[in-house]
């Protein structure tokens, strides 16, 4: 696994769910189920430190994580995230 924060390219479907990525100027497309990544929501965080009763913080998908190849064949699966600007890779598995 490679760490990273690499800026990235990223078409998704209607849903939201990655379909395309251009990664250190190569064009991948995905080629499986995209995975969601799921954290805390981001509104909740002004609430983390009071007692809001039973239950957990509500959920809001952070980032996904998919399989992608290159046209030349070369595949990887990487975790990506949006910072409301910009799209990142975060993480890439050989």
């Amino acid at each position: 696994m490679q760490r990273t924060t690499e800026p990235a390219e990223v078409w998704t479907s209607a849903s939201g769910a990655p379909e395309r990525l251009v990664w250190r100027a190569r064009r991948f497309r995905v080629d499986d189920m995209p995975t969601p990544l799921v954290g805390p929501a981001d509104w909740w965080l002004a609430f983390a430190g009071s007692d809001t009763g039973a239950g957990r913080a509500p959920l809001a998908i952070t980032g996904w994580r998919f399989q992608a190849s290159s046209p030349e064949g070369e595949t990887h699966v990487f975790d990506v995230g949006h910072d409301g600007t910009h799209w990142h890779v975060l993480r890439v598995f050989d």
